[in-house]
């Protein structure tokens, strides 16, 4: 099942609407949906790297206007269900401090997910219900996303190959790597 995954990725990187779907995956990844965009990202470089820079462009644009509407999810609902929550609790305060010292320690946290296997879908909400500054947000997922989604193109574009077969040999173990980082990534937001 795994490898006919891979392999329709692969195919996927050639069809007309590669781009589109790899835009609607990155942005629904950054606000709510759990599977990163890497699973596109990779193959479609491996498939096509003279066009590693337009994918790369194309994810980290995405995933920063999909982080923006996380943002929004996080102010809308915890004024909306949230705050109400918090106060009927009588821990409205409680969060209030959390949101100051959110604020002081946002910009890293953005950096922080947006470039480790971290949920960025967490931070990108959390920004939002404490009220991080939007512009330092913004600028923060910019970096962040486009590190990560550049340098993974820029080393498939330059060792495209040799990762390939790499890849295509061990599909198995780095799936379940994959996986455990992410479950991992879940875990550190339970307990943190």
């Amino acid at each position: 099942m795994i490898r006919a995954l891979y392999d329709w990725t692969l195919r996927l990187a050639d069809h007309r609407y590669a781009l589109w779907v790899l835009a609607a995956v990155s942005f629904i990844e950054s606000s709510f949906f759990p599977i990163p965009p890497d699973i596109l990202l990779i193959p479609m470089v491996l498939a096509a790297p003279h066009r590693a820079w337009l994918i790369a462009g194309v994810c980290t644009v995405s995933s920063v206007l999909g982080g923006l509407f996380g943002y929004w999810i996080g102010a809308e609902f915890m004024e909306l269900i949230g705050r109400p929550v918090l106060d009927f609790y009588g821990k409205g305060p409680l969060f209030e401090d959390f949101a100051r010292r959110y604020e002081e320690a946002g910009p890293w946290a953005v950096l922080f997910a947006g470039l480790t296997p971290f949920p960025y879908k967490i931070i990108t909400i959390a920004s939002g219900a404490t009220g991080l500054d939007l512009a330092t947000f913004m600028i923060s997922s910019v970096i962040a996303r486009g590190l990560r989604f550049f340098i993974v193109a820029a080393l498939l574009w330059k060792f495209g190959e040799p990762i390939r077969e790499f890849i295509e040999r061990r599909l198995g173990w780095l799936f379940t790597l994959a996986v455990v980082l992410l479950i991992g990534g879940f875990a550190m937001v339970r307990f943190l």
